[in-house]
């Protein structure tokens, strides 16, 4: 990797551990050059502006945030934790999908820059529903929506109580728990 590329590299961490934690609005471009190890000329130079920056970031991000955790159908409780371990794992995700939503695309799709990020998730889905596993009475993208948010109810997002690392095990178990056996009982047919 040459000089450039490096400084790009350290450019975009920097960037993202700081939307992560202040939004696209609350960035400080002062604070990414210092924490990159880099001039504000050269953040200009490759991003343009702190929202090209960002865009950059979610952009570099996006395809985590969509397929982090593989949708089985079949086994909807069991995408719903994993996505519950992957929030724990990968707190950045869900804090650039949230001020995303929060500050560039308040209705819709989040997911702009994909327009068929969800559409293998959706056949799943539709599939499982013909197979007798899903609830059929319910829209493919509802069940999807429905599920995710389901698996959000401790994120970094959360408005009750987040999870973090640092909980004992036998916490984020429970937690898994009653997450499953929900998702279980909300789209069983």
């Amino acid at each position: 990797m040459n000089a450039g590329e490096a400084t790009k590299r350290r450019l975009l961490d920097a960037a993202t551990a700081e939307f992560a934690t202040y939004g696209i609005a609350g960035a400080r471009v002062d604070r990414i050059s210092a924490n990159a190890r880099a001039n504000k000329a050269q953040l200009y130079a490759y991003f343009g502006n702190k929202e090209g920056l960002f865009d950059a970031v979610f952009g570099e991000h996006l395809d985590m945030i969509v397929n982090t955790v593989p949708l089985d159908a079949e086994d909807l409780p069991g995408y719903a934790t994993g996505l519950y371990d992957a929030y724990l794992v990968h707190p950045e995700l869900v804090r650039l999908a949230t001020w995303s939503r929060l500050e560039r695309v308040p209705a819709g799709d989040l997911i702009t820059n994909m327009p068929d990020h969800d559409t293998l998730k959706l056949q799943s889905i539709a599939d499982a529903q013909r197979s007798g596993h899903v609830n059929p009475a319910l829209a493919p993208t509802d069940v999807l929506s429905l599920v995710t948010a389901m698996s959000m109810a401790w994120s970094p997002a959360s408005v009750t109580i987040a999870a973090s690392g640092d909980d004992a095990d036998a916490e984020h178990e429970r937690r898994k728990h009653a997450l499953a056996e929900t998702v279980r009982r909300a789209f069983a047919p």
